[in-house]
């Protein structure tokens, strides 16, 4: 069984649209950070996105464990045009594309931005290859709300929509195994 713990990164304190700009985290919240690194698999390799928030996350809670290279395609969504916007500001923009966005998601993207089946894509090829050079092994990622869904709506075979109805806290771990035949979705959302 190769067994991944997808951890959000910690907080930006943003409240807008936050794709590909790269804000830090707040990782002040010490005793979390810790409670979060004693609680993943010490035999594990740790991986992240390339943007910083989920990179120094990565970094907070990696201890001693084997870090591999930030991985451009482990990144958020990108929001295109939206990002940096509030969704008050892109409601009045486009008010049907992001209500459809949100509520229809697979193929619908913000202008200039990516879908949420391009996202799946691009996360699922990255897993894929992680599960063949780490297979059976422990597999720590730091990462983002979006992709964290993605790989929920993998493991569950559930519609995107359905989805995002998970709750993913910043700094909190999701855990799902693959067994080389298909996925099992652990805990969501636990914050130790």
């Amino acid at each position: 069984m190769t067994r991944f713990w997808w951890v959000r990164h910690g907080p930006t304190h943003e409240n807008n649209f936050v794709g590909w700009r790269d804000v830090p985290a707040d990782l002040s919240d010490t005793a979390l950070i810790r409670r979060v690194a004693d609680y993943l698999p010490a035999n594990a390799v740790v991986i992240s996105s390339d943007l910083i928030r989920a990179s120094t996350t990565a970094d907070a809670i990696g201890g001693d464990r084997h870090r591999l290279a930030d991985h451009q395609d482990l990144r958020e969504f990108n929001f295109g045009d939206w990002d940096g916007l509030h969704f008050k500001e892109v409601s009045a923009r486009d008010p049907k594309l992001s209500r459809d966005f949100w509520e229809r998601p697979g193929d619908l993207a913000a202008p200039n931005g990516e879908s949420w089946n391009a996202v799946a894509h691009r996360v699922g090829a990255v897993v894929d290859t992680l599960c063949t050079d780490f297979a059976g092994q422990n597999i720590i990622v730091a990462a983002h709300f979006g992709v964290i869904m993605t790989q929920i709506q993998r493991a569950t075979r559930s519609t995107a929509y359905e989805a995002m109805g998970h709750q993913i806290d910043n700094l909190s771990v999701t855990d799902m195994t693959f067994d080389g035949d298909g996925w099992q979705l652990g805990k969501v959302n636990h914050l130790p």
